[in-house]
């Protein structure tokens, strides 16, 4: 048996096998790395979204209480330090409280709101909000206060 050195035959070299004939271009799009990119921003906003609460800033005092379990977000009136109201993150006046709650409310009278007061904020104005809301028929009204750091 013996073997033949070179080109002859059916076997072209390197060079001639590129220049003698076109290759057909490759129409296949390789999706993997997208997908790890996806993936990762994925468990990046994953870790990331409990970290953003409602953007007003509110010293909240501290109690005793237990957290209570919460499967979706409640909606959250925030009363500062100077007595001014926020729903959600939008500044109202204490006239708009009902209507606009009436209105974004999913589940009418029973939703969940939750009324944040800073520790320094007068206590009649959040009396007020309370008030106004209670009167309206909301039934699920509860102030958010921080957990005692024992000492």
């Amino acid at each position: 048996m013996a073997m033949s050195v070179g080109s002859a035959g059916g076997h072209r070299s390197r060079r001639n096998g590129r220049r003698g004939r076109s290759r057909a271009l490759m129409s296949e799009i390789n999706v993997t790395p997208m997908v790890d990119v996806m993936l990762v921003l994925l468990i990046i906003f994953m870790v990331a979204a409990p970290l953003m609460t409602v953007g007003v800033p509110i010293d909240l005092p501290e109690t005793q209480a237990k957290p209570l379990n919460a499967e979706t977000q409640p909606i959250t009136v925030s009363v500062n330090e100077e007595g001014r109201i926020f729903l959600q993150e939008t500044e109202i006046p204490i006239e708009e409280v009902v209507p606009k709650l009436e209105a974004i409310s999913k589940t009418g009278y029973e939703e969940r709101i939750y009324v944040r007061a800073d520790k320094a904020s007068q206590y009649g104005t959040v009396m007020q909000v309370m008030a106004r809301i209670s009167a309206a028929g909301f039934k699920n009204l509860g102030l958010i206060t921080l957990q005692e750091q024992e000492q």
